[in-house]
């Protein structure tokens, strides 16, 4: 695979997880403020929901860096 592909589906997959977590954060407000899951909503739920996916969308992405940084390192040239 060359650089370009390599880089360009790294970058798909950075922004990917990204919006993961911020579905996932999305997913935790509607917890709280619809009759999603019970009525009147579940703000305890809810809460825990929508940091976890703050936390995923923000340290997430950096693992995945790290670990592509790794990579890049141990092959060779």
């Amino acid at each position: 695979m060359d650089d370009d592909t390599r880089a360009r589906n790294r970058l798909l997959a950075y922004a990917a997880v990204r919006l993961a977590g911020l579905a996932i954060f999305f997913m935790g407000i509607a917890v709280i403020y619809t009759d999603w899951v019970r009525p009147g909503g579940w703000p305890q739920v809810g809460a825990i929901i929508a940091i976890v996916g703050v936390i995923d969308s923000i340290i997430a992405p950096h693992l995945l860096k790290k670990a592509w940084d790794r990579q890049d390192e141990q092959k060779p040239r």
